[in-house]
């Protein structure tokens, strides 16, 4: 964001006001959309110093205003509580922000709060900055030594007042301040005038027709929109009272609400399954915590105390490992923590309220980026322009009366109608009526929306992200089997499912220990991988009691025992001394385990690849590489197993990791599947075959993102798979980037595949475009966004797996996608999806929990086939918006040039036959012509997308130039007939005999001769009829909803319609005329009337079928005019298409090389804030 200064100015404010009261709230109301203009005509631009208050810009392309004021939080109330002077030793150390931020002498901080986080003016640095948090610049020791023992109570208050409570607080919006907001929107002003106007001219009738039309429409939306202010106030209630233990330096271990925290306490972790109600980072003990969360993946993590190192280098990048391994981080629940030697687990307070991972995780709901999506901004283009013909109208009108001498007033009402006949004040609801039937199929089919305005984006989806667990699997791993290994190579599969035990051995061993599981409250817990592999064993889990003696295993020990059943073990247990955990660069974890009555063994598991390396070469079979390859192609997740004898006695802790993990035996493979949901593999299909792009983002390893990619169809059997592995710059080496392939594979014919990354057939099918797919961990991803920015469009363009993703990762993937000019929905079921959910186009939920707040819809069905029945209605309600628009503009012009015809003789339609138009014609259209369902069958190429499309255009103004000449053709028609007379009508008689009526004065039958006129019958019938005819015409049926005729209720609506229309046509009656302001005209000219209107039908049908709706036509102009799409992903599409050197291939690319310089790099606020200051 960017930040100005301003300081009020009191004569601008007075005038201001003034000006509020003269133009009766106009004023206000522009400063509410315009808060730039409100900031600039109140105030005068100065230093941010001196401002009081600060004008705020995002850096986007939507470049939005918002302001704030400054606001002082005053500290002289400490001066009472304990002595609190500017020169107080608490606030004169100036090496942290705090202290910078305070006014001296007069003991006051400036702050303002942008998006619920709190900045502070720092004082030396003169700048905003954000508060709320440890700074990043300190050292582990400074940690240790600054908070390790607690703050003071002064030190506690001081920063309370500053940073502001440990609270993630959404309140509930008030109803009045929705429907305050709502009724603001610029058409309900509009509307509020028109009604104003018509109650004016006693059309009171339509009038009451639109407030209850747009009463409805306003009361859905605030209904929707409270509803979800209610959903997330709930979600995250809870979590701002939680009792905590805090040491103070002085005070000691006391017990205070969370809500108290601030950055620096010291928190005491006691018992488990404690929610955290802020970040804090281990300084002393361990704990094993849910990060689900954060991940999706509901796998214990264990995290270790931050180490005291010497170093005065930045906590966060001491050592090569992930800081994060001692970060405990808000809304993670600790499942276990175990004290260390001082006997207790300590923790400081790294950030608090929404600066913490969860508050950053609401702030991503609560502040998307705005959706844009071209259809609104097109809504407005379209509505200026219908403004810019009713001006044009008003100018012409003003004339015509002017010029005859018409009163003032009349002059006036008359100008003001051609603006309310022009922009149909209607739109709103009838738009709002295709939606609310959009969102009511979607519900009979378990989806729920909480956004309608979303549904129309759904049908320009080209691009679809699904999480993994959860989403396209079910959760955790199946154990398919196991394969061991003996000196002669490997022997027959054992699978678990014949339900026979594996006999005892080393093998039997490994599965029983080598895993990272814990018990807690007797249930075993861990990662789904090392649970199903424990279950295999039929063993049981222990924790040796005070009781336990045997040498070098400590009191409290892991052991893990054959079950009673079980016969033929020669031991009565393992107890597990010391873990080398698992990680994911380092693709294994070790174990040290005593077995009871035995010697002491080490166990190792992880990638089969990495295994066999720390192996005797002897001992690993000649047929690894075509065993393991068997079952990988197939889709399954192996994992290799290997051990060794330890003859040393001495302490677990004196071994090094190196020491252990070599010169082991190898023991076998252990074979895992992660099974799809029976509904993922035909949904992907219909996708691909629409032509639908779809990618997976999972925070699960990236060779089960692979697997399940494969496995589902996500990647052909064709296509082949490059890994891309990006790393930091370490030492003297700059970033680096390399590119493999997973694995060789025959490839089928290029005729074969799919090449679904095609949305439109203006690319032509290329065999080389679609047969690789890359694929990336969340580490990789932060690099090459870092350090190789002008690769990531090119990698987007075939991404299609990213595994290891953080949330803030996952939104900023998706991000990217539309940078690329993708619409992108996003498919999870997890609080770790929340940000994307929210970030993409479209949301998708498959859980009731975190992830329905964040997303607009949200299935009741735990799986993906909700996908294509959301595009397929979002397409439907696309296609049906057009349609609206179109008709709406149709009806409006007709109106509109029958009036102005009619003006011209100092004439108008009555207001009988305005609401005969407005309510029973075009009011019952707008809400059954949005009855049509939507096609069962997914096409491959999407609708419009814009208004101003050339096909949507050229329809519109061929059909009003048409109804134009139609119009004028009938008025200069009728007034060369030769029963036309300028003085006198006719009137209906009661038998009509003759073809030619002599007209009688309209005096003697009581009718209104401000009305009554040849031209006004035959501009009414015209346009009256017309109107059902556009709407037919109009009224689209495939390939995106079902077919016109299936619309029972508007066919039947449009005969009963155009039934009444001919019955007054021809009925002679004179009470009705009489109530229609129409006079009675010869048969002859009735039929004329009939024969104009069959014409433009006609012409209008063959001009929309043969031509607007020609898609194969299109192209071909298209391909004629050299026309290709502008979309950034198309672009590069074809870039890359030409580039024989991409993609590279068992290749490295460095950071400093040219072209693989960094270009803007950005950050998300979500899960890590990277908002410092303003």
């Amino acid at each position: 964001m960017e930040i100005f200064g301003y300081r009020t100015h009191g004569c601008r404010q007075t005038l201001c006001l003034a000006g509020s009261i003269f133009s009766f709230g106009i004023l206000p109301w522009v400063f509410y959309w315009r808060p730039a203009w409100h900031v600039w005509a109140n105030c005068v631009p100065c230093c941010l110093q001196e401002a009081d208050v600060v004008l705020l810009r995002t850096t986007d392309e939507f470049k939005t205003y918002s302001w704030k004021k400054v606001k002082w939080i005053c500290l002289s109330s400490l001066n009472s509580t304990f002595g609190l002077t500017p020169d107080h030793p608490l606030i004169a150390d100036e090496e942290y922000i705090i202290n910078r931020a305070i006014r001296k002498p007069d003991l006051k901080v400036r702050c303002i709060k942008v998006q619920k986080i709190r900045y502070v003016w720092n004082n030396l640095e003169e700048q905003f900055q954000k508060i709320g948090s440890l700074e990043d610049w300190l050292s582990s020791a400074k940690i240790h030594e600054k908070f390790g023992s607690g703050l003071t109570g002064e030190e506690q208050e001081i920063r309370r007042l500053i940073c502001g409570p440990n609270t993630i607080d959404v309140e509930i919006t008030p109803v009045w301040k929705l429907l305050i907001k709502e009724v603001l929107n610029p058409f309900y002003i509009f509307q509020l005038f028109s009604v104003c106007l018509w109650f004016n001219e006693d059309y009171k009738e339509y009038a009451l027709a639109i407030i209850i039309m747009s009463a409805i429409s306003i009361a859905f939306t605030v209904y929707d929109l409270r509803e979800q202010s209610v959903k997330l106030h709930n979600l995250v209630e809870s979590h701002n009272c939680i009792p905590v233990s805090v040491c103070g330096r002085k005070a000691g271990v006391q017990e205070l609400e969370s809500r108290l925290l601030v950055p620096g306490d010291l928190l005491i972790l006691t018992g488990n399954k404690v929610q955290m109600p802020c970040d804090a980072v281990l300084i002393d003990g361990s704990c094993v915590v849910d990060e689900g969360m954060l991940t999706g993946e509901s796998i214990p993590v264990t995290k270790m105390p931050l180490p005291k190192m010497d170093s005065s280098v930045p906590w966060k990048t001491q050592s090569e490992a992930d800081y994060k391994r001692h970060v405990l981080f808000c809304g993670t629940e600790v499942i276990q923590a175990k004290a260390a030697s001082s006997g207790m687990v300590r923790a400081v307070v790294l950030q608090t309220g929404f600066n913490t991972a969860k508050g950053d995780l609401v702030r991503s709901i609560l502040y998307p980026k705005p959706m844009n999506f071209k259809l609104y901004r097109d809504a407005i283009s379209f509505l200026l322009c219908l403004v810019g013909t009713a001006t044009i109208g008003m100018i012409y009108t003003l004339c015509v009366f002017v010029l005859s001498k018409e009163p003032l007033e009349e002059v006036v009402k008359k100008a003001l109608d051609v603006i309310t006949i022009a922009v149909p004040p209607a739109l709103p609801a009838a738009l709002t009526t295709g939606i609310i039937y959009a969102q009511k199929r979607l519900k009979k089919k378990g989806i729920f929306c909480i956004s309608p305005q979303r549904i129309n984006v759904c049908g320009q989806l080209n691009l679809v992200c699904f999480d993994k667990t959860g989403t396209l699997t079910r959760d955790g791993l199946d154990l398919w089997g196991v394969v061991p290994c003996d000196g002669n190579g490997f022997q027959e599969v054992h699978s678990f499912a014949s339900g026979k035990a594996l006999p005892w051995g080393p093998l039997c061993a490994a599965m029983a220990s080598c895993h990272s599981l814990i018990l807690l409250d007797g249930t075993i817990q861990g990662d789904p991988l090392d649970l199903k592999m424990f279950e295999a064993t039929t063993w049981e889990m222990a924790i040796s009691g005070d009781d336990f003696h045997l040498k070098g295993v400590p009191a409290q020990a892991l052991v893990v025992k054959p079950c009673s059943t079980a016969s033929q073990v020669p031991v009565e247990g393992i107890a597990i001394l010391h873990q080398f955990p698992f990680s994911s660069a380092l693709q294994r974890m070790t174990v040290i385990v005593q077995e009871m009555g035995g010697g002491r063994l080490v166990f190792m598991k992880g990638a089969p690849e990495r295994v066999g390396s720390f192996c005797q070469p002897e001992t690993v079979p000649t047929s690894f590489v075509s065993e393991l390859q068997i079952y990988t192609t197939q889709g399954f997740r192996v994992i290799a197993l290997a051990y060794k004898k330890l003859d040393d006695d001495s302490h677990t802790t004196a071994w090094t990791r190196e020491e252990v993990e070599s010169n082991l035996i190898f023991l076998g493979l252990l074979i895992l599947e992660n099974r799809l949901k029976e509904e993922t593999k035909p949904v992907l299909e219909e996708l691909i075959s629409a032509r639908i792009r779809t990618v997976m983002i999972t925070g699960d390893n990236l060779q089960t993102a692979i697997t399940v990619a494969r496995k589902s169809g996500m990647v052909s059997e064709s296509q082949k798979i490059i890994l891309i592995e990006a790393n930091e710059t370490t030492g003297s080496s700059s970033a680096a980037i390399s590119w493999k392939s997973v694995e060789e594979k025959k490839h089928i014919p290029y005729g074969n595949q799919d090449n679904y990354i095609n949305i439109r057939e203006e690319v032509s099918d290329n065999g080389r475009e679609r047969s690789y797919h890359f694929a990336l961990s969340g580490k990789s991803f932060h690099v090459i966004s870092q350090h190789f920015s002008s690769l990531l469009p090119k990698i987007l363009i075939n991404g299609t797996v990213f595994a290891r993703m953080s949330p803030g990762q996952k939104s900023n993937l998706v991000e990217e996608f539309q940078k690329l000019d993708y619409f992108v929905g996003m498919c999870g079921d997890g609080a770790n999806d929340c940000g994307a959910l929210k970030m993409a186009h479209v949301g998708i939920s498959l859980s009731e929990q975190e992830a329905s707040v964040a997303s607009p819809f949200t299935s009741k069905t735990p799986n993906i086939e909700c996908v294509p029945h959301l595009i397929k209605e979002g397409r439907a309600a696309l296609v049906t918006s057009f349609c609206m628009f179109k008709y709406m503009a149709l009806y409006s012009m007709i109106q509109y040039v029958g009036v102005l015809l009619l003006y011209w003789e100092t004439n108008s339609l009555s207001n009988y036959q305005f609401l005969f138009q407005d309510l029973a014609i075009t009011t019952l259209i707008g809400v059954t012509m949005n009855l049509s369902g939507a096609y069962p069958k997914l096409v491959p190429f999407r609708p419009a997308g814009r208004l101003i499309s050339p096909p949507v255009l050229l329809s519109v103004i061929f059909n009003i130039l048409l109804s134009l000449a139609m119009h004028i053709v009938g008025f200069l028609l009728v007034q060369r007939q030769p029963w036309y007379s300028m003085e006198m009508h006719s009137a209906c008689t009661v038998k009509n005999e003759s073809l030619l009526i002599y007209p009688t004065a309209p005096e003697s039958n009581g009718t209104n001769s401000a009305f009554t006129s040849f031209e006004n019958t035959t501009i009414w019938f015209l346009g009256t009829i017309n109107c059902i005819i556009v709407a037919l015409i109009f009224s689209k049926g495939k390939p995106f909803r079902q077919p016109t005729y299936t619309n029972y209720v508007f066919v039947l609506l449009l005969i009963v319609q155009l039934g009444v229309c001919l019955f007054i046509l021809f009925a002679d009656i004179p009470d009705l005329y009489r109530r229609f302001d129409l006079v009675c005209t010869p048969v002859l000219w009735r039929v004329y009337i009939i024969v104009m209107l069959s014409f433009n039908f006609i012409v209008s049908l063959i001009v929309e079928e043969a031509i607007i709706e020609n898609r194969a036509l299109w192209m071909i102009i298209k391909r004629c005019c050299g026309y290709h799409s502008k979309s950034q992903y198309r672009i590069w599409q074809r870039d890359l298409a030409n580039d024989p050197s991409w993609p590279p291939i068992n290749q490295t690319s460095y950071s400093d090389m040219p072209g693989c310089g960094s270009g803007v790099s950005y950050s998300n606020p979500v899960f890590e804030s990277n908002e410092e200051q303003l």
